[in-house]
């Protein structure tokens, strides 16, 4: 019985050996491992052995992160105070200085991302930060990662995602935009006024030309005044139609005389 007793027991304890020496990691994982605390080298994907109360195993995920970075308060450079919140995108590419070179590289990237926020922010004017996003995130994204590649973390995107005003400053942006639209509206008649003036002054020419296009002009209007509804119609009789009648009167009257 005692031998038995003893087979059961060292089962008991090979099943735990290999219970606690075989690892498995994960296509997206990578295991950075300790042999009495001294990196040895990285493991993974798939089924590993390691030696137990002697390595120990770091997990560490390779997939992108999403870090939502908090508001900031930010002083532009001409003075505007505004709240802004930013995302930021980056992955692990070593696995083993993310483990060696910082204590929590998820800690570390998001303190870096907010004062980094704060001072590139803190260098653009209110105009440059509403109207430039695309450069401002350009900048942010390559300072960030520069501070973050020694420790093996790469920051492929920062996004400013919100820029919130003061309302003081909500409302002069509000009449800055329609002062700038009524301008535009303006430039736009003037425009037309001239374009319409100039069209006027060729159709004069053509008229002083040839005289029977203010004929075929003055009965295009009669048509359109009998076109329409009216009790009372004052049709203008143009002179070169009543000439020849005036001089015959005058004609008359000299002879007369």
């Amino acid at each position: 019985m005692a031998a038995v007793y003893a087979i059961v027991v060292i089962a008991i304890l090979l099943l735990l050996f290999l219970g606690s020496a075989v690892k498995i990691a994960r296509e997206y994982e990578r295991a950075v491992i300790f042999r009495l605390g001294r990196l040895i080298g990285i493991k993974g994907p798939g089924l590993f052995l390691l030696i137990p109360m002697v390595d120990r195993m770091v997990r560490v995920d390779l997939r992108t992160i999403t870090l939502n970075v908090p508001p900031q308060e930010v002083i532009t450079k001409d003075n505007v105070t505004v709240k802004v919140t930013a995302v930021v995108y980056f992955r692990v590419v070593d696995a083993a200085r993310s483990v060696v070179q910082v204590e929590n590289f998820l800690v570390a990237t998001s303190q870096i991302a907010q004062t980094t926020l704060r001072s590139v922010l803190g260098q653009a004017e209110l105009d440059q930060l509403l109207a430039e996003r695309d450069q401002i995130n350009e900048r942010l994204q390559v300072i960030i990662d520069q501070q973050t590649e020694p420790w093996g973390v790469k920051v492929s995107v920062v996004e400013v995602k919100d820029v919130e005003l003061p309302q003081t400053m909500q409302r002069a942006l509000a009449r800055q935009a329609e002062a700038e639209r009524e301008r535009r509206a303006k430039i736009i008649a003037a425009e037309g006024e001239l374009q319409a003036s100039e069209k006027l002054q060729q159709a004069a020419s053509v008229m002083a030309r040839e005289p029977i296009t203010l004929q075929l002009r003055y009965l295009q209007t009669m048509s359109e005044i009998a076109s329409e509804r009216t009790s009372t119609l004052i049709l203008p009789l143009p002179i070169d139609l009543i000439e020849p009648f005036l001089r015959r009167n005058m004609a008359k009257e000299a002879g007369s005389e």
